[in-house]
C-alpha cells in the first residue's frame, strides 16, 4: 500500500524546510518553508495534505470558505480552497484591509498582534476551515478562530504543515480538530 497524503507531505517538510536560529529573535527557530514553496512536488504535496481536513471520510469537501492567516498561511490557503472548490479569505494585519473589518488582539509566542477580517467575507452558517504554516502557542488560531464567529461563520478545523507540540498550541485552540503534517 503506498503512502498517505500527510506521509508524502511530512517526507517533503523533512527534506525541504530549513532551520533558522536566532531569527526574527534570539532562543527563536524559524521554520523558513520558502525551499519547500519553490519546489512543485513538495508543494503539491502539502497543498493536498493540508485540504484533508476540509474533505469528509468519502473525500467530499465540507467547507464554504479557506481562512488564511497573514502572511504565510496566504501562501498555503489559497491552493487549499482551489483544491475544495471554496472561497479563500485572507486574515491580516491590523491597518491591512480597506473595508469595515473585525479585530481581535492576541500574543504570539515572542510578540502580541492584531488580526482583522472583513465583516462580509464569510457569511452567516458558512463553514470555514483555518490554514496556516505553525501552530505555535494558538494565539493565531484562536484570534481566527474568534473573528471567523465574529462573522457568524463556523469553524471546522484547522490545518496547519507544522504544529510546535512543546508549546501546547492544541490546548488552547480547544475542540476545533487540528491537522498537522508534522509535529516537532
Amino acid at each position: 500500500m503506498g503512502a498517505t497524503r500527510t506521509e508524502v507531505a511530512r517526507a517533503a517538510l523533512e527534506r525541504l524546510v530549513v532551520d533558522v536560529p536566532d531569527f526574527p529573535e534570539p532562543g527563536v527557530v524559524f521554520k523558513d518553508i520558502t525551499p519547500l514553496l519553490a519546489d512543485h512536488d513538495g508543494l503539491t504535496a502539502v497543498v493536498a495534505a493540508l485540504a484533508e481536513a476540509g474533505r469528509d471520510g468519502d473525500g467530499t469537501p465540507v467547507v464554504d470558505k479557506v481562512v488564511g492567516m497573514e502572511a504565510r498561511g496566504f501562501i498555503l490557503a489559497a491552493p487549499v480552497a482551489l483544491a475544495l472548490g471554496a472561497g479563500f479569505v485572507p486574515v491580516r494585519k491590523a491597518g491591512k484591509l480597506p473595508r469595515e473589518a473585525h479585530a481581535v488582539s492576541y500574543a504570539l509566542e515572542y510578540a502580541e498582534a492584531t488580526l482583522e477580517l472583513h465583516r462580509d467575507a464569510i457569511a452567516p452558517g458558512e463553514r470555514v476551515l483555518l490554514v496556516d504554516d505553525v501552530l505555535a502557542t494558538g494565539g493565531t488560531v484562536r484570534a481566527t478562530r474568534e473573528l471567523v464567529a465574529a462573522c457568524g461563520g463556523t469553524p471546522v478545523g484547522v490545518s496547519v504543515l507544522m504544529e510546535l507540540g512543546f508549546l501546547a498550541g492544541r490546548e488552547v485552540v480547544g475542540d476545533l480538530p487540528v491537522h498537522s503534517i508534522a509535529v516537532i
